[in-house]
C-alpha cells in the first residue's frame, strides 16, 4: 500500500512540475519585461534618473505585500487558487501600465508596476511549490528545474522590446509599452493554466499525505526544525536577491548614458531599447539557465556549499560592475555574472529553508522569506537610483559588496548538525 502511494506520490509530483514550469514561462514574459522598461518609464515619466529605482523598489514591494498573504492562502485553500489570484494581479497590472504610460501618470504607474510585482509573488512560491510533494533527495533538483523553466520567458520578455515597439505603434500604443502587449497574452494564458491543470493540489496531497503517515503511526509526525539554519537561509535569500536586484535595477539607467554618450547625445529610444533589451536577456538567461546545475549541486555538494558558490560569483559580478562598467561588454558580463551568482545563492537557500523547516512551519517561513526578499530588495532599489546619481554605477557595486560579505562572514549559521 505504502508502495503504491509513493508511486501515485511521484506521478503527480512530475505533473506538478510541468505544470508549474509552463506557467514560469508565461509569467516571466511579464516579469521580463517590466524588469526591463520600468526603470526607463519611471525615468522618463518622472523626469529624474534619481526616481528609476521606484519602478524596481515598487514590483518588489508589491512582491512582499502579496508574499505572506498569498503562503497564507496556499496553507489554507491549497497553490492552485493562491497562484492564478497572483496572476490575477499581474494582469491587472499590465493594464494600468499601459494606461499610466498614455496618461503620462507617474504615480499611476508605479502602481501599476506594483500589482505586477503582487503577481511575481505567486510566480516565486512556484519554486516552493515544486517542493511540497518532492522527495529531500531530489528537492533541490525539482525546485530548480522550475527556477529554470523561467528562462524561456524571461529572455524572451526583453528580446520582444524591439518587436514589441513596432506592433505598439502600429497599433497606437504609448511608447515603450508595445512588449507589454505579449506579456499580457502570456499571462491570461499562465491564469488559464494553473485553473486548469494544477489539479491535483501538491500542498493539499502533501498535507493530506502527512495527515495519512501520523494516523498511521497512531501519533504525531514530527520533524527535526533547525531555526537558526531557517534564518540564515531567509538571509542569505534576501542579501542575494538585493545585491542581484539593485545593481540590476540601475542598469537600464546606465547603459542609457551610456548609448547616448557613444552617440553624441542623441541616442535613439529604439538604439536604447536593443541594448537594455539583448543585456537583460543575458543577465536573465544568467538568473535561470544553469539552476538546474546549481540544484544538482546543492542535492550532491550540500546546500551551505553552493550558497557561498553563489557569493563568489556575486563577487565577481560587482568586480566587473565597478571595474569595467564603462564598456557595454563588461556590463554585460557583470549583469550575467550577477544572474549566475543569485541563481546559486537563492536555489540553494530555498533548499536549505525548506528542510531546516518542520513541516507545519514551511509554508509559514516561504512566505515570510519571499516578502523580506522583496521588501529589502524594493529598498535596496531606491537606495541604488540615489548612489547611481551620485556615485555613478561604480558606487551601487561597492554597496552592494559590503552586503555580501555580511552573507559569507555569518555562513557559519548554516551549516546542518550532524
Amino acid at each position: 500500500m505504502i508502495e503504491v502511494a509513493a508511486v501515485n506520490q511521484a506521478a503527480v509530483q512530475r505533473r506538478t512540475v510541468l505544470v508549474l514550469s509552463l506557467g514560469q514561462v508565461l509569467g516571466g514574459i511579464a516579469f521580463g519585461a517590466t524588469v526591463s522598461l520600468g526603470a526607463l518609464l519611471a525615468a522618463d515619466l518622472s523626469g529624474d534618473d534619481a526616481l528609476s529605482g521606484l519602478a524596481t523598489a515598487s514590483v518588489t514591494l508589491g512582491a512582499a505585500l502579496c508574499a505572506i498573504p498569498l503562503a497564507r492562502l496556499a496553507s489554507r485553500v491549497g497553490r492552485r487558487r493562491a497562484l492564478t489570484l497572483g496572476n490575477l494581479f499581474a494582469l491587472v497590472g499590465i493594464g494600468v501600465v499601459i494606461l499610466a504610460a498614455a496618461l503620462r501618470n507617474f504615480p499611476m504607474l508605479l502602481a501599476g508596476i506594483l500589482m505586477i510585482g503582487a503577481g511575481n509573488a505567486g510566480n516565486l512560491q512556484s519554486r516552493f511549490a515544486a517542493t511540497d510533494l518532492a522527495s529531500p533527495q531530489h528537492r533541490g533538483r525539482d525546485l530548480s528545474v522550475v527556477v529554470w523553466a523561467t528562462t524561456v520567458g524571461g529572455v524572451s520578455g526583453p528580446l520582444l522590446l524591439g518587436p514589441g515597439e513596432i506592433v505598439g505603434q502600429a497599433i497606437g500604443m504609448p511608447p515603450q509599452t508595445g512588449s507589454y502587449l505579449f506579456s499580457l497574452v502570456a499571462q491570461a494564458a499562465a491564469f488559464l493554466l494553473y485553473i486548469v491543470a494544477l489539479r491535483p493540489d501538491p500542498l493539499l496531497t502533501a498535507q493530506r499525505i502527512a495527515r495519512d503517515a501520523a494516523a498511521s503511526l497512531s501519533g504525531p509526525l514530527s520533524q527535526l526544525d533547525r531555526p537558526t539554519v531557517a534564518r540564515y537561509a531567509i538571509f542569505v535569500i534576501a542579501g542575494s536577491h538585493v545585491v542581484m536586484a539593485s545593481v540590476m535595477a540601475m542598469t537600464p539607467i546606465h547603459l542609457s548614458h551610456m548609448a547616448h554618450s557613444a552617440h553624441g547625445g542623441h541616442a535613439s529610444s529604439t538604439d536604447i531599447s536593443a541594448l537594455v533589451g539583448v543585456t537583460i536577456a543575458l543577465h536573465v538567461a544568467g538568473m535561470y539557465g544553469l539552476s538546474p546545475v546549481f540544484g544538482i549541486l546543492a542535492d550532491r555538494l550540500g546546500r551551505l556549499r553552493v550558497v557561498l558558490l553563489g557569493q563568489v560569483l556575486l563577487a565577481g559580478a560587482l568586480g566587473f560592475a565597478i571595474f569595467a562598467n564603462d564598456s557595454a561588454s563588461g556590463v554585460m558580463t557583470a549583469l550575467v555574472l550577477l544572474g549566475l551568482g543569485w541563481s546559486a545563492a537563492t536555489v540553494a537557500g530555498a533548499a536549505l529553508l525548506t528542510e531546516a523547516s518542520a513541516p507545519e512551519l514551511r509554508t509559514r517561513r516561504q512566505g515570510r522569506s519571499d516578502s523580506l526578499m522583496s521588501l529589502c530588495a524594493a529598498a535596496g532599489a531606491v537606495l541604488a537610483g540615489v548612489i547611481l546619481a551620485n556615485f555613478q554605477y561604480a558606487g551601487v557595486g561597492i554597496a552592494a559588496s559590503v552586503l555580501l560579505i555580511v552573507m559569507v562572514v555569518l555562513a557559519p549559521l548554516g551549516r546542518t548538525p550532524k
